[in-house]
């Protein structure tokens, strides 16, 4: 079998990946990355975070995404029944950016990866990998590329940003059941055809069922008239419906009074596709030689549009690790990554059973708000979920103390 040799292998081409890449170009390193698909390809989770532009920033790719014409966003709109409400992220409690943009992933998934070429990052389309060894002196992994030849990458140090295949942890035994319930998703791309001034299309929507407050819908919207559509809600929920996954998401969406009234007008020109049982975790972020990125170490749940921000931030730890063990220093990938990381996604999660719960529900609808509460529940929304001097990501508790006083109010 043949053998190649690089110094640091990234399984995935995706955000994680390809951030990964440039930061780790950008200190001389050698990158090769494996991506089973080809580039552009379909993938799910549209609206981005402002957090995560830092991290696109110090990647060397801000000017490649600000180029391609995404939509611009600046925050997040709520609507549940007779009741909306709104955040503008640049308005919030944490310095850095507020503003982002809302992108079909298929294009720009493909912008960071080319990005990561121009950047001198070797990327190997359509080549998958089959196995793994990670006990030796370096890890190593086979491959089959397009033509259907096996072959086998070492390399010093081994990322594992392959998302949802979550490659390191079926091979290597890390998966272990996520706390969240079975949720699934029906989502499709439709021409929305929206009435001018009915939506703002610099933010995410979010709608919640009329009759059921764990249900909910995602509408984002895009620069050419489009815009991703998304219903979640627990297996068992979904099920109730009849039909075809388009026939049971239409019909949810009809019993939505607010959303089917935006959308009176739409053209449901693209097939409807299902995600189920998409929370994920695994036992450990990290191991002898490698470490796990973004979706493929753990998913919590699409409400708070937090995958692709988590998985930007974890290339930034992981890529400042790395950095530090070329440059002879101890690194504890515990304490020095996966802890750190696992902060800030403690913080979303806090806040993802507090919506489904209906708490967070209630906290964001309520009719009299604290400005400066808001501009700190802003900051997290807004993916500040690791700013530990904002009062929620420092004690978490407070969220529960913040519910109950709405609750009563």
């Amino acid at each position: 079998m043949r053998i190649e040799h690089t110094e640091i292998l990234i399984i995935g081409a995706g955000p994680s990946g390809s951030v990964a890449a440039g930061l780790l170009r950008k200190q001389g390193r050698q990158v090769m990355i494996l991506e089973r698909e080809q580039f552009p390809r379909f993938s799910i989770g549209e609206s981005l975070l402002p957090q995560s532009m830092a991290c696109i920033e110090a990647a060397g790719f801000l000017q490649d995404v600000i180029e391609a014409g995404f939509q611009y966003k600046n925050g997040a709109a709520f609507v549940r029944g007779s009741r909306a409400t709104a955040f503008d992220f640049r308005d919030k409690f944490s310095p850095g950016w507020g503003t982002t943009f809302q992108v079909q992933r298929a294009d720009f998934d493909h912008v960071l990866a080319q990005a990561a070429t121009k950047a001198g990052a070797d990327i190997r389309y359509r080549h998958q990998v089959i196995a793994v060894a990670v006990d030796g002196e370096q890890p190593a992994v086979d491959v089959i590329s397009p033509e259907g030849e096996t072959y086998r990458v070492s390399a010093r140090f081994l990322l594992d940003a392959s998302g949802f295949g979550r490659t390191l942890p079926r091979l290597l035994d890390l998966e272990t059941p996520s706390e969240f319930p079975v949720r699934g998703a029906f989502f499709t791309h439709i021409e929305d055809r929206t009435v001018p001034g009915s939506f703002d299309r610099n933010k995410i929507l979010i709608t919640v069922h009329p009759t059921y407050q764990d249900v909910w819908f995602w509408t984002i919207p895009f620069s050419n008239g489009r815009c991703s559509l998304g219903v979640v809600a627990e297996l068992s929920r979904l099920e109730q419906y009849p039909g075809s996954e388009a026939e049971r998401l239409q019909a949810l969406v009809a019993e939505t009074p607010s959303l089917a009234g935006l959308l009176a007008n739409a053209v449901w020109d693209t097939p409807v596709r299902k995600l189920t049982g998409y929370a994920a975790n695994v036992k450990s972020l990290w191991g002898k030689g490698y470490a796990l990125l973004g979706n493929a170490g753990e998913f919590l749940d699409p409400v708070f549009s937090s995958g692709v921000t988590i998985a930007v931030k974890s290339a930034t730890l992981a890529a400042d690790a790395i950095a530090r063990e070329y440059a002879g220093e101890a690194v504890d990938w515990q304490r020095d990554y996966a802890d750190p990381l696992r902060r800030g996604v403690d913080t979303f999660r806090s806040f993802v059973e507090s919506w489904y719960a209906g708490g967070f529900q209630d906290v964001i609808f309520h009719e009299r708000q604290s400005p400066d509460i808001r501009r700190m529940i802003s900051a997290i929304l807004a993916g500040y979920a690791w700013d530990l001097n904002n009062p929620y990501v420092a004690e978490p508790r407070r969220l529960k103390t913040l519910e109950q006083l709405c609750a009563a109010g």
